[in-house]
């Protein structure tokens, strides 16, 4: 599935060719923290279906508990995260932020990993209030 998309206010813009089988939810403290929420929702691409069109996303480096680091990119601009991927040689995989796709809606969640530090109360929203605007 091809999909585009970019920051909000515009700097950065890609496109890609995505499997829609491979979008994830990330429940890891990491990405809580740098997403600023409860879990982040990733795309995972191929290196290669990956096109940045404009602009130049910032890169944070972040070091995991296993001393593997990932490069955090986002705009320098607005501060959207933009994608996440592994630093050095070697094949590469592109973690897009669904948030920044246009086609966010169309793609749901297949899978659901770092399980063990999801938000106990993300299972029972349900029953929270809802509101149709704020």
């Amino acid at each position: 599935m091809k999909i585009d998309g970019g920051c909000h206010c515009g700097a950065i813009t890609y496109e890609a060719e995505i499997d829609p089988e491979k979008v994830g939810i990330c429940h890891c403290t990491d990405c809580q923290t740098l997403s600023g929420s409860a879990f982040r929702i990733n795309l995972v691409v191929p290196e290669d279906d990956f096109r940045l069109l404009s602009g130049e996303p910032k890169t944070y480096v972040k070091i995991g508990d296993s001393g593997a680091q990932r490069a955090q990119t986002f705009c320098p601009e607005c501060g959207s995260p933009i994608y996440s991927t592994s630093v050095g040689d070697g094949p590469k995989f592109f973690n897009i932020r669904l948030g920044t796709a246009r086609q966010r809606d169309e793609l749901p969640p297949k899978f659901q990993y770092w399980f063990r530090s999801a938000q106990r109360w993300l299972t029972d929203l349900d029953s929270v209030p809802k509101f149709e605007k704020q």
